[in-house]
C-alpha cells in the first residue's frame, strides 16, 4: 500500500504532539516495517525545516533529513505538479501539491489530520486513526 504522509503526521512524531502522537508514530511504524509504502514530498521537509527553525538547529537539519530518508521515499517536486495544483485553484495551494503529488505516485491515501481540504482530491485523504481503524489490514 502506497501512502502519501502529510506534514502534521511528520510533526506529530517529532513534536510529540498528543493527543495525536500514537497513531502518527503507528503509520511510521508500518513504513519502518514496510508494512505499508511510506512517501512525502520534499514540500513537506522544506515545510517540517520551516516550521521547526526555531528548535532545529542547523547541523541536525542533515541528521533529521537522513532519518526520514531511510523511512520515507522523498517525492521531488516538478513544474507539471506545481501547474497541475495551481489549475485546481484550492485555497490551500500547499495542500492541492500533496494531492496531485500523491497522484502521480499511485498513491492508495494521503495520511493527514487535515482531510477537510482533501475533499475533492483524486486520492483519498484519511486521518492515521481511521488508517488504523478502517483501512490496515495486519495480516497483510
Amino acid at each position: 500500500m502506497v501512502l502519501l504522509i502529510d506534514a502534521n503526521v511528520v510533526l506529530d512524531v517529532l513534536l510529540n504532539r498528543h493527543p495525536h502522537y500514537e497513531y502518527s508514530r503507528l503509520v511510521w511504524k508500518k513504513c519502518l516495517r514496510r508494512q505499508a509504502e511510506g512517501h512525502i514530498s520534499s514540500l513537506t521537509f522544506a515545510n517540517i525545516v520551516y516550521i521547526t527553525r526555531r528548535t532545529l538547529k542547523p547541523e541536525r537539519r542533515s541528521y533529521l533529513l537522513g532519518a526520514l530518508s531511510s523511512l520515507f521515499k522523498f517525492e521531488d517536486l516538478t513544474q507539471a505538479d506545481l501547474k497541475a495544483a495551481a489549475d485546481m485553484k484550492w485555497r490551500d495551494f500547499e495542500d492541492a501539491v500533496q494531492s496531485v503529488t500523491a497522484s502521480r505516485i499511485n498513491a492508495d491515501y494521503i495520511i493527514t489530520r487535515n482531510t477537510k481540504d482533501f475533499q475533492d482530491s483524486p486520492i483519498k485523504a484519511v486521518t492515521p486513526e481511521e488508517y488504523f481503524m478502517n483501512i490496515f489490514d495486519p495480516e497483510q
